[in-house]
């Protein structure tokens, strides 16, 4: 398994959170869920200017295998989707941490990043997957 990137928090399913120092953070899902996936066929986006909550749903990703759905981790406004992932959704599979990104959130609690799993707490949740 690659390693965690210690620059991301992560959540209990699978999605990881990149605070980009700005009020703002970009989301995606973890290599371990891309890989659990298998190929991507599908992300469903979210609707740029959609308030989230945290833990709602907030898109699907569709996998040959299965389709799961997306949870926000933390809750804020959508400012950005990852277009490029409607044409080339097994990006996601290439690049989960880079070009993989699903969304970017302007945070409504930014103190709310601090709840969230680092990345040796991730590693374990994934440890105790295996």
């Amino acid at each position: 398994m690659s390693a965690i990137p210690s620059n991301l928090r992560y959540t209990k399913s699978h999605e990881w959170v990149l605070d980009n120092g700005d009020g703002t953070v970009t989301l995606g899902i973890t290599d371990h869920a891309q890989q659990a996936l298998g190929d991507v066929v599908f992300v469903e986006l979210p609707e740029v200017g959609q308030e989230l909550a945290s833990g709602e749903e907030f898109g699907v990703i569709e996998s040959v295998k299965a389709a799961s759905d997306l949870y926000a981790p933390l809750g804020g406004e959508v400012v950005a989707v990852n277009e490029s992932l409607e044409d080339a959704p097994e990006t996601v599979n290439e690049s989960p941490y880079e070009d993989g990104w699903i969304a970017k959130l302007k945070l409504s609690d930014a103190d709310a990043l601090d709840a969230l799993l680092d990345a040796d707490a991730y590693g374990a949740v994934v440890d105790a997957e295996d």
